[in-house]
């Protein structure tokens, strides 16, 4: 053969060659349901497309071939879907093409994941254990290792399922709300477990009671005097407190104040408590009075050091400086406290009305010191006319 001969085959093969494409590498995609975590993960239940792509191949009549070998049903389909995915599907996907006789190379392969999500788990906030009708609640719905689906969620009890899709829902509670909460999640076609029941229990906050200290029945201007509101069996934590004294608002916010009383300290007292948006009932009234430093006298008319049986002597409560006040009397004995508003009463007396008699005087929620005196009656003498004596011992003889 000659040069020139050898020359031409060399430079048609080298032009053939040079222009002669391998068969370009296949991809292998992921096409979930729109509740991927990310393009190769999904839960169990759903539906994911897996797909060969080859790039520059499009109008050729391409068969595939894939592995794992299961997904070639049908062989020359170059996509195929998994409906109802289950940890079996999980695993690595390739794929390669054949057009006429000539294959391309085995894609990369894919790793797809199929997890099963825990069980979901319910919460409430606030988690405290006590709840009360008119506060605010959030029930949440929580699936761990299921962040970024899109999840949709079923509730128990099912007056919940408004929306259905939601996985928290806010209630103003009332004590109809009490009872058991559960959830599960759904994606595509998948469920998870129902939740364990977390109970609500929803009650009438406590009536709270008034205290002093000190809770003598005595008190007097200038003492201190610690006024408290007290729940019974309620953190106190995380209450704010409304006090009455009388008709009037008074400002303290917390459940214990002290004051040095003045006259005008006196009165109810009375307190209610919030939190949240729960209010308690207002509290009995508790009554303060105030003991100002002024003493009455206690007169007796006639003055004279003797009282016979059968005379009439006018008892009289006087308050020096009180004059103008609208006093009301307390008196000792307490028989004599009809009525109480009177400053003097009279009696025609007998030797059982012998004894001490107080008095003091009562304004608003003010008192004053009691007051003393001793009235003694005495047997009144029989008195005889000499003549009455003459004639009784004439009828004798």
């Amino acid at each position: 053969m000659s040069d020139d001969v050898l020359f031409i085959i060399l430079v048609l093969s080298t032009v053939i060659c040079g222009n002669a494409e391998a068969p370009p590498e296949p991809t292998v995609t992921l096409q979930p349901s729109g509740t991927q975590i990310h393009s190769s993960v999904i839960y169990s239940g759903e539906t994911v497309t897996v797909r060969c792509e080859i790039q520059g191949g499009e109008g050729a009549q391409w068969t595939y071939e894939w592995r794992p070998h299961k997904a070639n049903t049908p062989p020359t389909s170059r996509e195929y879907t998994i409906s109802g995915a289950t940890k079996s599907d999980g695993g690595g996907y390739s794929c390669r093409g054949k057009r006429d006789s000539s294959w391309t190379e085995w894609s990369k392969s894919i790793t797809l994941t199929v997890l099963s999500p825990s069980k979901p788990t319910v919460t409430l906030q606030p988690s405290r254990t006590q709840i009360y009708s008119g506060e605010t609640v959030t029930v949440r719905c929580e699936i761990r290792g299921g962040e970024g689906a899109q999840w949709t969620y079923e509730w128990r009890p099912a007056r919940l399922n408004t929306p259905p899709t939601s996985s928290e829902y806010r209630i103003t509670v009332t004590e109809f709300d009490s009872g058991g909460y559960s959830c599960r999640g759904r994606a595509d076609r998948f469920f998870t477990e129902w939740s364990d029941i977390i109970t609500l229990t929803v009650s009438s906050p406590p009536k709270p009671t008034v205290t002093l200290q000190p809770s003598w029945t005595q008190i007097y201007s200038g003492d201190r005097v610690t006024v408290r509101c007290e729940i019974q069996g309620v953190e106190r934590a995380q209450w704010t407190y409304e006090w009455r004294r009388g008709q009037s608002s008074i400002h303290p916010t917390s459940s214990v104040y002290t004051i040095r009383v003045t006259e005008s300290d006196g009165g109810g007292y009375s307190c209610r408590a919030t939190r949240s948006s729960s209010w308690t009932e207002w509290s009995d009234i508790t009554t303060l009075r105030v003991t100002v430093p002024i003493e009455p006298t206690v007169t007796l008319q006639p003055s004279w050091p003797q009282i016979y049986s059968g005379e009439t002597v006018t008892v009289r409560c006087e308050i020096q400086g009180g004059e103008g006040a609208q006093w009301t009397y307390e008196w000792r004995p307490a028989k004599l406290n009809t009525p109480p508003t009177s400053n003097e009463y009279r009696i025609t007396v007998t030797e059982s009305d012998s004894g001490g008699y107080s008095c003091r005087g009562r304004r608003d929620y003010s008192l004053t010191y009691w007051s003393n005196i001793r009235l003694t009656v005495s047997c009144k003498l029989q008195m005889f006319h000499p003549h009455q004596l003459f004639h009784q011992k004439y009828l004798f003889l």
